[in-house]
Parts: structure tokens; sequence; C-alpha cells
């Protein structure tokens, strides 16, 4: 392992730059999520034809060993650098000081201010001070260098997720990003490979899957109560509108800027995440191919014209995203799952998140249940009466601390616990390509009026083979 450099890596005369601003505007997770500005890397990081090409080419490697089924290495304590310390990052370091066996090493932020605030955080949790990385866009690499952290977190902006990934496993760190894992399917291949080479583990971080309604129907589906499984739905149908036009929360303004770049659906991982897990996929079934539509792009401009002065900087933006964009996922075994985004129109937040098959089905917003033979005549069931399936996350924590009605928590304490004792995450990089993969493939398949795209199989042909995931047992500590 490399030896810990100094930690005074704070020294930036010229301030902070405007990327470097940018770099740290993460948004707050499930109901937020995280986005880049594409200048610099992001303006290579938009998903191309090319980049499947490249894709192709990337996924020949069939030399490495898996990563599916390998436990991390068990360590009384897990030492943890953080890096984006923004909206998200700046409210997970919460949830790191509070989690047993825990120690947050090292800060990185281009941003001194935000730096600073977390570091206080820090010592007022009883730890020693961290380390920090406030000299410009790429001190987080000096971060991966160090010798005393085991796990990095990533809480920036889209376009900077690949890069840290990567750096971070060259590092011999495992890594944890927010959503996206990267914006290319070259990009996704990557990390696949270079997770098989380092034996570190690269997760896509994804708390939706952690919540305590898509927990309960994970097990509820495994137990057979749904019968075979047939169609589900997820989606991330948040209006953004007036905090992508607020200067102040996205900075750049980032998010809203990629409205003017892509088409497809930006950010698929909140809604595809949980209804993979309930129908396996990588573990037993795989998501085959995604075939994507999207509406005209109305909804910003609309809103920038009521509500934005003639001198606002948005006036010389054109916007392409599709207001409403849904895609519909095949799988291996015929299943169909529906993907939508829309955060461009007013409505009320919904994941959607629903399950059917042959003994009936649930949707979530509201909750609501019906299954064979518990309900009849065609009405609605409690989904409160089967809190018998709740998870034992839940159970053990029932009114957890956080954001998202606890599945922060959930996300950081299992994480944590499975680093801790040496057990297999309940996600790996597999999951997380295939989670990230309809970014570029229904920009693709809109461009080409909804033609099929194929996702690739980044297990190359292991996904046959049913396995464990985020249906765990309880450990022994």
């Amino acid at each position: 392992m490399n030896e810990a450099p100094s930690q005074n890596h704070d020294h930036n005369e010229a301030g902070p730059s405007r990327r470097s601003v940018l770099w740290t505007a993460g948004a707050a997770g499930a109901g937020l999520g995280l986005g880049g500005l594409a200048s610099g890397t992001a303006a290579a990081a938009a998903p191309t034809a090319a980049g499947s090409a490249t894709a192709a080419a990337a996924s020949a490697d069939t030399k490495a060993r898996t990563m599916i089924g390998v436990p991390f290495e068990r360590r009384s304590t897990v030492r943890v650098g953080i890096v984006g310390l923004g909206n998200r990052g700046g409210s997970m370091i919460d949830l790191f000081l509070a989690m047993p066996g825990v120690r947050v090493v090292a800060l990185c932020d281009p941003v001194k201010e935000k730096t600073a605030k977390a570091a206080k955080k820090v010592t007022a949790a009883g730890q020693p001070a961290p380390a920090v990385y406030t000299n410009g866009d790429h001190d987080f690499e000096n971060l991966c260098k160090r010798g005393d952290i085991d796990f990095v977190y990533a809480a920036t902006p889209w376009d900077w997720h690949f890069e840290m990934a990567k750096t971070a496993m060259l590092n011999g760190k495992h890594v944890g990003v927010e959503c996206p894992l990267a914006l290319r399917l070259d990009q996704l291949w990557e990390l696949v490979h270079l997770s098989e080479r380092t034996r570190r583990h690269c997760m896509q971080l994804e708390n939706c899957c952690y919540g305590k309604n898509e927990m309960r129907v994970l097990r509820m589906a495994h137990a057979g109560l749904f019968g075979d499984l047939l169609h589900g739905a997820g989606a991330y149908n948040h209006d953004l509108r007036g905090l992508m036009f607020d200067p102040k929360y996205y900075e750049g303004p980032w998010r809203r800027l990629w409205h003017t770049r892509l088409r497809g659906d930006l950010y698929p991982n909140h809604g595809f995440g949980p209804v993979a897990n309930y129908m396996d996929i990588n573990r037993g079934d795989r998501a085959v191919r995604i075939s994507s539509f999207g509406t005209p792009a109305l909804g910003l401009a609309a809103y920038r014209k009521e509500h934005m002065p003639a001198n606002d900087p948005s006036w010389k933006e054109s916007y392409i995203e599709s207001d409403r964009t849904i895609s519909l996922v095949q799988t291996a075994k015929g299943r169909v799952i529906r993907l939508e985004h829309d955060v461009s129109t007013p409505h009320p937040y919904s994941r959607i998140n629903s399950l059917g098959g042959t003994k009936g089905v649930f949707e979530d917003y509201p909750e609501r249940i019906y299954l064979e033979p518990d309900q009849s005549n065609d009405e609605w069931g409690d989904f409160a009466k089967y809190a018998e399936w709740d998870h034992w996350l839940w159970k053990e924590h029932a009114n957890p601390p956080g954001g998202h009605g606890g599945m922060d928590y959930m996300l950081i304490f299992r994480l944590m616990q499975c680093m801790r004792l040496g057990l297999v995450p309940d996600f790996d990089v597999y999951d997380g390509a295939t989670w990230t993969a309809p970014v570029p493939l229904s920009d693709l398949s809109i461009k080409a009026n909804g033609a099929p795209q194929e996702i690739p199989d980044f297990t190359r042909g292991l996904w046959k083979k049913a396995r464990p995931g985020m249906d765990s047992q309880k450990p022994e500590e």
C-alpha cells in the first residue's frame, strides 16, 4: 500500500475555479439525484455510437476472474475517504460518522468551505481530524493514493464518477459512487474489467434498493407470493424545474444543462435497481434489450418563459431532453420492465415501483396490493398487513436516521457491515453497469425511433446461475 501523503492539501492560491464549484454540486440522493456539467470530461462522456462500438470491443476480455461472490476483506475498522461534499456528500458524511467501526480518514472537495464544514463534523464526532484535499479538480487522486483508506465514496457530478471510480480501484480501494455509475458503455465495461483485475469492488450505491417497501416486496417476491413474475415498473418522476433554475442549488447549472445534450433516460437507476432485484436480474435472469421513446422537450422552456428574467443565461439554452422518457426493457425470461424519467413537468413525486405476477400485483405511490387469495372482487388490499415480510434490516432499525425515509442509513449500515465482517456485498459492478446502461442506450433508441438496443451481458454468461443479492440473511457479528 502507498504511504499516506501529507494531510495539508488545501492550498489553492487562485481559489476554486468555476469548474471546481460545479464539481461539488451533488444533490440529495433518491429525492434529487446527482448530475454533472458537460464541460471538460463531461463533453467526452456523452453517449455516442462510437462509445457503443468501443464497448463491443471491451467486452471481449474474458480472462479476468469474476467478482461475483467475492467477499470483502474482514476488518475491525473501515477507513473511508469521501470525495465531493456538496448537498449529497455533505449529508451522507453524518451517516458514515454514525456507523460502528467506521472512521472518516480523508475528505476532498475543491471548495474549501465545504471541506472545512465536513471536517468539523468528523472531529465533533470524536474522530481524529481528517486529511483534507482541496487543491483543484484532481486532488482526489492524492486522496486515493493514501495507504490508510479502505473505501472511497464519490458524491460528485455525473461526469466525474467514471474517473474517480477508476482512480480508486487502480490505487487498491473499494469504491462506491452515486448515480449513475458512468455515462458510456465503454466506460461501464472498463469499470467491470478494472474491478475484476484489481479485485476491488466498484458499486453503484443505489439507496432506493434499501427502501422499506422495496425490501418488503423483494422478500415477498422471493417467497413466491406474486407467483411467476411477469412485469415491473420503476421511475424517477420528480418535478425539478424550480431547483434546476435555482442558481444556488444546482450550481453551474449542471443538471439543467444535461437537458441540452441528451434525449434519453438521464437517471434510470432509482427505478431500475429495485425491479431488477425483484426479478433476480444477473442472478437467474438478465436484461436483454431496451426500447425507448421520448416526448417533445417543452417543459423547461415553458417554465423559463414564465419565471426567468430576459437577461438570464438560460435563454441561450436549447432543450432537447424528452420531458418524459418511457422505456421498455425485456429480460431473457420474457419479462417486461417499464422505466420512466420526467423532471421537467408538473406532477407529484413517484418512482412507480410496481411488480406483477400470476398471483397479483403491487403498486406504489400510493402503496397498494392485490394478491390472490388474500384479495378478491377487484379491490386493493392493505400493504401494511404484510409487515411480517419486512427485511431484517427494517425490523432491526425501525426508525433509522438520515434522509429519504431511512434508506440512506440502511445503505451505509449494510455496506459498512459487509466490509467489517468480510461479507459479499449485496450488489456488485455487474449490477451497477446494468442499472446504468439505459442512460446511453435509451438515447440511442430514441434517436433510432425506438429501435431496440441490446443491453450488454456484463456477467458474460454468469447471470444464468442463481445467487444471493439484496434479500440477505442477518449475519453474526
